[in-house]
């Protein structure tokens, strides 16, 4: 008798609480995108100045990536998802009541620290707690990815359109109910038999496979990145409509995150799959750098791009799990250390080369880096060997059914 396999959405409250808190904690990626030029016009800061929101945030979130598996194997998956829940609620807070720049800059990068903390642990939390596969898990925590990046643009746009500070309380009071359904619904976790040390994940990266991913990932950041931090500049739009121009990027993102990744994956495979993402991505932004002037291209640009990233997304997600032989959390640290460097250094450079260069040199220089990572994953495709190819869904689905039946 067949045994039917666990539905997509048949999961323990625990994931659903941590997947709920993985909504709110994507939303802080999103969240400043509207909100960006009122700060800078309301505090007189130029668009590189402000940039530093991204860059600050991300750094100190890459940074902190390599300390995750050694506090969460000192503490445990669940104060470790807790203390980073607590950090993001108050440096949010003290951002919002900031009157600087400079404050609202340092107080970003211990928001950054908070969510390090938290998304690490989230990823290898919901793996092991899901029902399903490893590969259903990675789409659900994408699609709170998807779903909180999509979330982001429109609390910060229409709580902007009040205050550019309200965006930030809002952060904070929502991640509070995060924290309690987190600590309401996940169990107690036992701490990790070996405890980890702090040069593991770089340690792992010595694996080609898994450094190939992480290098194609810091320069499709940068692309990411670049978007996300500078198109707000020459659209020149109210805090509110630029949330909706990014809520139709990012509901675009959790779409392909969920299904369209995944139908890609079993038709073409993981590498080819990303490649083409990684191409398409690099010809939107190139689209935006010749045509800068219109607003209407810039909005088109912005939305596409949610569809392509959201297959890279998930297939790299996915591809991190399986590209070293090295623990869960080592190789999602050392991946988010080396991609989200891309997240802190496109920001700044996207803002200076607006200022100094042109409005159309940002997209230029993103549209640059994503064609660089798209060389890096060609060049160490050979060394991705053992990622799924076409149709290894089904094949793993159907061994799994016949290992039930055996059973």
């Amino acid at each position: 008798m067949n045994s039917p396999q666990p539905s997509f959405f048949d999961q323990p409250r625990a994931v659903w609480a941590v997947a709920f808190a993985c909504v709110i904690a994507f939303m802080g990626i999103g969240l400043v995108d509207p909100i960006l030029k009122p700060i800078a016009d309301e505090l007189g800061a130029s668009p590189s100045q402000v940039s530093l929101l991204f860059t600050s945030y991300m750094a100190v979130m890459g940074v902190a990536m390599l300390i995750t598996g050694v506090v969460s194997s000192r503490i445990g998956a669940k104060h470790t998802l807790l203390v980073g829940l607590a950090l993001i609620i108050v440096f949010a807070t003290l951002a919002g009541a900031s009157d600087s720049i400079g404050a609202i800059v340092g107080f970003r990068a211990g928001w950054g620290l908070g969510n390090a903390l938290f998304i690490a642990t989230a990823l290898s939390t919901i793996v092991m707690a899901a029902r399903g596969s490893t590969a259903q898990a990675v789409i659900l925590f994408e699609a709170a990815l998807g779903l909180g990046i999509a979330m982001g643009p429109i609390v910060g746009g229409q709580l902007g359109s009040i205050s550019w500070r309200a965006p930030f309380f809002g952060v904070a009071v929502l991640m509070t109910i995060a924290l309690v359904a987190t600590a309401v619904f996940l169990p107690r976790t036992p701490v990790a038999a070996r405890r980890t040390s702090i040069v593991e994940p770089f340690k792992a990266l010595r694996h080609r496979g898994l450094l190939t991913i992480a290098l194609t990932a810091l320069f499709y950041n940068m692309g990411f990145f670049t978007l996300l931090a500078f198109t707000p500049f020459p659209l020149a739009m109210s805090a509110s409509q630029v949330g909706w121009v990014f809520f139709g990027w990012g509901i675009l993102l959790a779409i392909t995150s969920v299904w369209t990744a995944p139908a890609l994956q079993r038709r073409f495979g993981t590498v080819p799959s990303v490649m083409g993402a990684l191409s398409l991505f690099a010809l939107d932004l190139m689209m935006m750098a010749v045509f800068t002037d219109s607003r209407a291209v810039l909005v088109l640009g912005v939305v596409l791009a949610g569809a392509f990233l959201g297959v890279n997304n998930t297939l790299i997600t996915e591809a991190v799990m399986g590209a070293a032989p090295v623990e869960r959390p080592v190789a999602s640290a050392a991946y988010s250390f080396v991609r989200f460097s891309g997240g802190a250094i496109a920001p700044y450079a996207a803002g200076r080369l607006g200022e100094e260069v042109s409005i159309h040199a940002p997209f230029w220089m993103g549209a640059a880096a994503v064609l660089v990572g798209l060389a890096i994953l060609t060049a160490g495709r050979g060394h991705l060997s053992g990622l799924p190819a076409p149709g290894a869904h089904s094949r793993r689905e159907a061994e799994a059914l016949a290992a039930a039946d055996a059973a």
